[in-house]
């Protein structure tokens, strides 16, 4: 009999329209590759973009917030292991796992520190440095909570391990770097990947729901862009993405060659067919899909620090320019769209990123061995980790009852 796995999502996956829906369907190829049976659950409505999971073989079950029925479903599922797709959904299903599946391995996927990004955007917002301050806020509080009360959470970026160790002290034995799992880029594909000469113009590409994004969007529209085509008169900056907001389509210029394209129904298409990808993101955490899906399909980049951060590793050799000014922002942009040399190099280095950081090879046997590990002696680790069963404990008192309310007020409704 095959173990099972229940994932319970935020959303449903959407891997054409953001960088966690790609990294949702990875999640599910590690799984499928150890023959775990996998019930995709979420409270969340679909859209025209989820991806059909039964098509995989992946079961799929619509739950309700705040209502009893998700714990007579869990129950008689009674999954090996419960993956919870970030914080949130564990605040709002954890308790009720642990208490009608309490020998159930509990995993977290944050997607990214939603807490390092929170304090960021309020940095800037603040026209301050983001510090500790910054750091320690109320969202964090929540997102710190539910690695405690869960057996192994993954973190996608090397960065945000340090900083839960260093700055909220949590045992790495809690957590688990995973970042994205990809295919190698075979010689063969490289050498297949349109050239320099073949490739016109800029291209970002971003969910328009995802704050980090609009901001860069924006921010390429006001500061950023009007110096670029100064330089280059004839370039035009394609903008793609889902999602887009009344505020970002009313930033489409065709004067200015400021394009914004909407869907890419293939992002590959899309980011082969440009010279160079931009992602001036000045607030935001985890690994950035589209500097991924750049050195998948050989377009190097000029991103910022933050955009950078996590990405390459130790490595020094990049696909990108790392640039924080905005003078020197355009400037790199410029150089690496006109330059060939610089592009060549550039491409290459990206796609010996791909292959050496994020081969899904290195990392697929390692984390389900010690995924093995946990499963033979839960009540170990737990003993180990006394925090995260006090902090469960208080929770499953606190938001137990209050969803029992909300529950008994939606009756009343009725």
């Amino acid at each position: 009999m095959n173990p099972t796995l229940l994932i319970v999502g935020f959303v449903w996956p959407e891997p054409k329209s953001s960088a966690a829906g790609s990294r949702m369907m990875q999640l599910i190829e590690v799984f499928q590759s150890a023959n775990y049976d996998i019930t995709f659950a979420s409270a969340c409505s679909k859209t025209d973009h989820a991806f059909d999971l039964l098509s995989i073989g992946v079961k799929t079950e619509s739950i309700v917030l705040n209502d009893s029925s998700f714990d007579a479903f869990v129950k008689n599922l009674d999954p090996t292991i419960v993956l919870f797709d970030r914080f949130m959904v564990e605040e709002q299903f954890g308790w009720r796992v642990a208490e009608q599946c309490p020998n159930a391995l509990r995993l977290l996927d944050t997607e990214d520190l939603h807490s390092l990004r929170k304090g960021r955007q309020q940095a800037l917002k603040d026209n301050k440095s983001f510090d500790k301050s910054y750091l320690q806020n109320d969202t964090a509080k929540r997102e710190i909570a539910s690695i405690l009360r869960c057996d192994l959470s993954f973190i996608i970026s090397q960065v945000e391990i340090e900083i839960l160790v260093s700055q909220f002290n949590i045992d790495e034995r809690l957590l688990y770097y995973l970042p994205f799992l990809l295919d190698p880029i075979s010689s063969e594909t490289q050498k297949g990947s349109p050239k320099f000469k073949d490739r016109n113009h800029f291209v970002t590409i971003g969910n328009f729901m995802h704050p980090p994004n609009f901001d860069a969007v924006l921010f390429l529209k006001t500061d950023i862009w009007p110096l670029i085509r100064k330089e280059l008169p004839k370039a035009e900056m394609h903008i793609y993405g889902s999602y887009v907001s009344e505020k970002a389509k009313q930033l489409h210029n065709e004067k200015d060659g400021f394009l914004i394209k909407g869907f890419a129904e293939d992002v590959n298409q899309v980011m082969g067919d440009a010279k160079v990808c931009l992602a001036p993101i000045r607030f935001g955490a985890g690994l950035k899909g589209k500097l991924i899906d750049a050195m998948v399909n050989g377009t190097p980049c000029v991103t910022t620090t933050i955009g950078a951060e996590g990405m390459y590793g130790t490595l020094k050799d990049t696909n990108a320019f790392i640039e924080d000014d905005v003078k020197g922002f355009a400037k790199q942009a410029a150089e690496l769209y006109s330059n060939k040399i610089y592009w060549n190099g550039k491409q290459k280095n990206g796609f010996m990123i791909i292959n050496t950081l994020y081969d899904k090879a290195i990392y697929t046997k390692d984390v389900l061995h010690t995924i093995d590990a946990l499963l033979s002696d839960i009540p170990t680790h737990r003993q180990q980790h006394f925090l995260g069963q006090i902090l469960m404990h208080h929770t499953m008192q606190s938001t137990k009852y209050m969803s029992k309310w909300i529950e008994e007020k939606n009756t009343e409704k009725v």
